[in-house]
């Protein structure tokens, strides 16, 4: 049926534009993963399931580790740059 083509879509829509416009970073990565469900479940309506799950799979490692990383940077109370000095 079309209206899954539809769901995924806007779904897909809505957490594209979640990242794009949240100013934190918390939500915004509950954003990219809804993003990342929506796009998986439009290719698991297509019928290639082991894509979707395998690229699933990536999505969540890849943007595990990019979170991790930007709050540990977050967290830093006194970020040092070369050449600017403390934040």
């Amino acid at each position: 049926s079309s209206w899954w083509f539809f769901f995924f879509f806007f779904t897909g829509g809505f957490g594209c534009s979640g990242v794009v416009y949240n100013p934190s970073a918390y939500y915004g990565v509950v954003a990219l993963v809804l993003a990342s469900v929506a796009g998986c479940g439009w290719l698991l309506r297509l019928g290639v399931s082991f894509v979707s799950l395998v690229l699933f799979m990536v999505y969540l490692g890849g943007m595990l580790v990019g979170f991790v990383y930007s709050m540990s940077l977050a967290a830093e109370p006194f970020l040092r740059l070369e050449g600017i000095g403390v934040l």
